[in-house]
Parts: C-alpha cells; sequence; structure tokens
C-alpha cells in the first residue's frame, strides 16, 4: 500500500466565510467567494473553510462525538441499525458499531433532518432513505445541539451550493429544487485506538468518494485524512484549528460535467490514539433526477438508486451483524 509522499505538493486553498454573516452580503463577496470554491474544485476538489457562520464552535461540534461514544456500548447498541441488532427497526438512521477485521474501522451515529420525510421510495427496500432518527435516551442532553447543528450545516452547504450555481453560469437559486425532502446525514464518528492483533492495520477508512453534493468536516488534531492527488500521490490534509474541510460528492462532479471533481481521500490509521471527526453529507432528496448541466443526453440519476448502490460497499451497511464488535464492553 502507497505511503503519503514526502515530496507530494497539493495546495488546499483556505477560503474565509467571514461575508456569508452578513445580512445581505455584497454581489462582489459573492463573486469573490464563488471564484474561490470554484477554483477549489475545479482543481483538489478539496478546501478548507474559516469563519462558518455556526453557533457552535468546533469544539462544541467535536464534543457531541466524545459524548456519544463515551456512551456503554449497550447503550449505543440501543439505537443501533438493524443490520447490528436484528430486533430494532431502523435501517439508515442509528447507531453503527465498528467491525474487527474490516479496514473501516470506525463506529458512528448517523442523523437525519429533523422533520419527517415523505416515503416516495420503495417501502420493500432493505434501507429506509427518509426514516426517523432514533436516539439513546443517555444522550438527550446532546440531541438538541446535534439537531442544530444538522440544520445549520444544512443551510451553509446551501449557500455553497448557490455559489456554485453562480460558478456554474447559473442563478443562485438552480439547484433549490434539488434540495425538496432532502436527506443530508449528520455522522458523528470514532476511529478507535487500533487494538493489539490489528496494529499493522495501515487503515481506518478505505478509499472512496462521497455519494452526495458537498461534504463538510470537522476533524481533530489526531490527523489521518489522506487525499489523491492527480498525479496518483496520497497528501496528508493536516488539521487547521477551527477550520472545516469541504469536498465535492459524486452528484456536484456529475451536474458540472465533471468540471468540479469528486477526489478520493482515505483515512490512515494514528497507532494508539483514537480520533474523532463530525462530518455532514449534503445530499438531495431521495427522489432527486441528477442531470450533467452541459450534456442533456447524458441519463438522469436517481439519488435514492444511486446511495442504494454505493451502500453496497459501506461496512456500516453490510450484513455483518453476527461478528463480535471490537468495542463491546468487556
Amino acid at each position: 500500500m502507497s505511503r503519503p509522499s514526502p515530496s507530494a505538493r497539493l495546495s488546499f486553498p483556505l477560503i474565509d466565510l467571514t461575508p456569508l454573516s452578513a445580512s445581505s452580503p455584497t454581489p462582489t463577496a459573492l463573486s469573490t467567494l464563488s471564484t474561490k470554491f470554484s477554483t477549489a474544485f475545479s482543481t483538489t476538489g478539496f478546501a478548507y473553510l474559516t469563519n462558518a457562520p455556526l453557533s457552535l464552535d468546533h469544539g462544541d461540534i467535536l464534543a457531541l462525538a466524545h459524548h456519544f461514544f463515551s456512551l456503554p456500548h449497550s447503550e449505543k447498541m440501543s439505537a443501533a441499525k438493524k443490520t447490528f441488532r436484528m430486533e430494532n427497526p431502523n435501517t439508515y438512521r442509528g447507531y453503527f458499531p465498528a467491525q474487527a477485521g474490516s479496514d473501516n474501522l470506525k463506529e458512528g451515529l448517523e442523523i437525519g433532518p429533523k422533520k419527517s420525510l415523505p416515503q416516495t421510495l420503495d417501502v420493500t427496500a432493505k434501507f429506509n432513505l427518509v426514516e426517523q432518527n432514533v436516539w439513546p435516551e443517555s444522550f438527550a442532553s446532546s440531541r438538541e445541539r446535534a439537531e442544530v447543528l444538522h440544520e445549520e450545516l444544512q443551510s451553509l452547504s446551501s449557500q455553497v451550493l448557490s455559489l456554485l450555481a453562480l460558478a456554474l453560469g447559473k442563478d443562485a437559486s438552480h439547484f433549490e429544487p434539488y434540495l425538496e425532502n432532502s436527506i443530508s446525514t449528520l455522522r458523528l464518528l470514532h476511529y478507535p485506538t487500533i487494538i493489539r492483533h490489528l496494529l499493522q492495520q495501515e487503515l481506518c477508512c478505505t478509499p472512496h468518494t462521497d455519494s452526495g453534493i458537498l461534504t463538510l468536516l470537522h476533524q481533530d488534531e489526531t490527523g489521518g485524512l489522506e487525499i489523491l492527488s492527480t498525479d496518483g500521490q496520497w497528501v496528508p490534509a493536516p488539521y487547521v484549528p477551527g477550520s472545516i474541510v469541504v469536498n465535492v460528492g459524486d452528484l456536484m462532479s456529475k451536474v458540472s460535467g465533471g468540471k468540479f471533481r469528486a477526489t478520493h481521500h482515505r483515512v490512515r490509521s494514528s497507532p494508539g490514539k483514537s480520533r474523532y471527526s463530525v462530518a455532514f453529507f449534503f445530499e438531495p432528496g431521495a427522489e432527486c433526477l441528477v442531470n450533467n448541466l452541459d450534456d442533456d443526453k447524458e441519463p438522469s440519476v436517481l439519488y435514492g438508486s444511486h446511495v442504494l448502490e454505493k451502500m453496497i460497499g459501506w461496512v456500516e451497511f453490510q450484513d455483518l451483524g453476527k461478528k463480535r464488535s471490537c468495542l463491546e464492553d468487556g
């Protein structure tokens, strides 16, 4: 497995979002931001965001993950997906435990919109993309903050999407229909310390692209996130205090006709350290038909079907429930 090259160089620009905190950002400020996003997403597909208009600071956001993953395993499992606890009805939202022996060694809590979404897809499907959230009772003190964070990141992502519409020569409101009944996911993540018999494990999250429009990531100081450069080198995306890492998903790449890059990335294990992060996957509605703006002959993609297809390769949705979690109590 190739390690990051010390000589590899890849620019991850810093984009200051201060103008978005204004009640009425000036056209000049919005145009400047639009150009910065276009440049970043056309080259690396990644950027760092600073001064985001959020009510929770970086520490508050990571504290949500620390709180949830400090709960006893039995309490986390009370909100586990059906894949991992057969008596639970939830299939898409909720908790997934870390699976021993997997190169995706992480546990997580997946949180969708607070509001109820209409059931528009096949009700017999194995996974219900529009189901309600599930919460352990012992997480009640953090639930409201998690719901607020989801709403604020949805709003911020929508603002960025309007800037991308401008960069693609469209009206700022062009993508608003995409967001009807959006199924965006807030995911609290914990990459546990590698246990003794897995010390040779190099990755705790294998190379992949994200399925949606954008991903906004709060990461801690542990590091480990790596981005695949255009020349095939794995380049670290180090922690920048107070920043959000943003990257393009498959959907935005398709819509832009490939102008914006959905870049492969992975997480390398950090021996002797746990890693915490909070990722927001900005997604359209499950029924959204995604089209290439520059080629009306290219087949449309139904977003819900696209997600279900990608889930085949995601450990957190595979039938590994009979395997013992590496984090079980005792």
